[in-house]
């Protein structure tokens, strides 16, 4: 299975790319993408997920507005690819998450993990403050908007310390409101897990990578 369709709680249908696990697990996670849609890149991290043991799934949030819609990371991308999360929000988005979840525990996945990049860490952060999803959010630039919130469900969170888009005073203003929360800084710049273009840094993405998996095997099971 590559693709399927998702309708969340208010009606809106969309797709989404999805892998089972290569190996028996209950295990769900639900990959969020950056501002440039479900992209190559973001398609080879359900792939990768799926390999380590996981039900993994990629909503299409542009979909409500502009099916089947991604970008190239570049700069004109990254306009594009604003504008449409702007004009989405924040409600819809998890609407769509929550629609995936449904859908992996429709599955039989009895635990349910989100992960998500730039954009997609902010979302990522929202599952576990609305939704009660363990989240594990990479380089999220917008989480600092809803720090008002409580975490109902495990956090991690991953910064580059050279981020040009993310100051460190806002990294550190995370760090302070979640003390309990493990936030970890690794010496790279803003998308260090995007892999295969200038801003991919293989070690800093290894490392997160590390912690990630284990941060799920701690709170959805091995």
């Amino acid at each position: 299975m590559t693709d399927l369709s998702l309708q969340a709680i208010d009606g809106a249908a969309l797709s989404a790319y999805a892998r089972p696990a290569t190996t028996p697990s209950r295990r769900g996670l639900i990959v969020v993408q950056e501002v440039f849609g479900v992209t190559a890149h973001i398609r080879s991290l359900v792939d990768d997920y799926a390999a380590r043991g996981f039900h993994a799934i990629a909503p299409r949030f542009f979909d409500r507005l502009e099916a089947g819609t991604e970008f190239d990371c570049n700069e004109r991308g990254m306009v594009r690819g604003r504008d449409l999360v702007t004009r989405l929000g924040m409600d819809a988005p998890l609407r769509d998450v929550r629609a995936a979840a449904d859908h992996l525990f429709a599955q039989g996945c009895t635990a349910v993990g989100v992960v998500g990049y730039c954009w997609g860490g902010a979302v990522a952060f929202l599952a576990a403050t609305r939704l009660g999803l363990p989240a594990a959010s990479y380089y999220g630039r917008l989480v600092n908007q809803f720090l008002h919130e409580r975490p109902q469900a495990a956090l991690l969170f991953h910064y580059g310390e050279r981020d040009d888009v993310i100051p460190a005073a806002a990294i550190d203003a995370v760090a302070a409101r979640y003390p309990g929360v493990p936030l970890h800084r690794y010496p790279a710049g803003h998308a260090f897990n995007r892999l295969g273009d200038p801003h991919g840094d293989p070690a800093c993405a290894a490392l997160a990578l590390e912690r990630t998996l284990a941060f799920f095997d701690e709170h959805l099971g091995p």
